[in-house]
């Protein structure tokens, strides 16, 4: 029962960690749901997990929360009238909200990060979150450059087709990482614009981010172990 009630409060207490844990959870359905209509109502579903779960971690940080409704109605909207009747439209409209409110997520979730010297357990994983939310936000965008300039990208395999969901999502990650493009590439200049404000944005995210998280904790790890020195030999020392 004990475990039971902890693990009911781990959403509460580290919100950060459940977006996390249902992006991650999305990058391995996706690929089993992009053929028929059913299987993209389900992705619309997991897609409103994402959103529901990236609104709830908006809330812990210092901007506005009702902005982020603002912005996260629209795609619930057409996210369930997508899941019946599918419009390639509506589908660019839907994905450059998208792209909009995962950015405000992240920046809000980097706001949250910033708001004071000491790293706790949940902004720890709030940067493993942002991360993912800015790799959902590009290929968002990437999914609005695709479908107003056809023949953005292209690939190894079928280079003349549309990139996939999962094509554009996979080309996030090793840009924002810095890991490489892999077989997806860039090949208009508006496409390969967006690559390189993603790799800007990774490079300048773990230097500014993940690098003030790493110093933060080592902070607050030596100083707690010089208050634990402290009580053990009071009064100058051992000696």
């Amino acid at each position: 029962m004990p475990m039971i009630n902890r693990l009911a409060a781990s959403p509460v207490k580290h919100p950060s960690a459940a977006l996390l844990c249902v992006q991650i959870l999305g990058i391995l359905l996706y690929p089993l749901m992009e053929d028929t209509s059913a299987e993209r109502a389900l992705f619309g579903v997991i897609g409103l997990l994402v959103l529901g779960a990236a609104l709830y971690v908006v809330k812990r940080g210092p901007w506005l929360t009702g902005f982020g409704v603002v912005l996260a109605l629209p795609v619930v909207v057409l996210s369930i009238w997508l899941a019946f009747d599918f419009d390639p439209r509506r589908m660019v409209l839907m994905a450059a909200l998208e792209a909009v409110f995962y950015f405000y997520a992240a920046g809000s979730l980097i706001a949250y990060m910033f708001e004071d010297d000491v790293a706790s357990v949940d902004e720890l994983f709030a940067a493993g979150a942002t991360f993912t939310l800015l790799a959902w936000a590009f290929a968002y965008a990437y999914v609005v450059c695709q479908t107003l300039l056809p023949g953005s990208f292209g690939a190894l395999v079928a280079p003349g087709n549309p990139r996939t969901w999962m094509e554009l999502l996979f080309l996030s990650f090793t840009t924002l990482s810095g890991v490489g493009l892999g077989d997806i590439v860039p090949l208009l200049p508006m496409a390969r614009a967006l690559v390189m404000i993603e790799e800007f944005t990774g490079v300048m995210y773990l230097a500014l981010v993940v690098s003030r998280l790493v110093g933060l904790s080592v902070t607050t790890r030596t100083a707690r172990g010089k208050q634990g020195t402290d009580r053990e030999f009071p009064e100058g020392g051992p000696g």
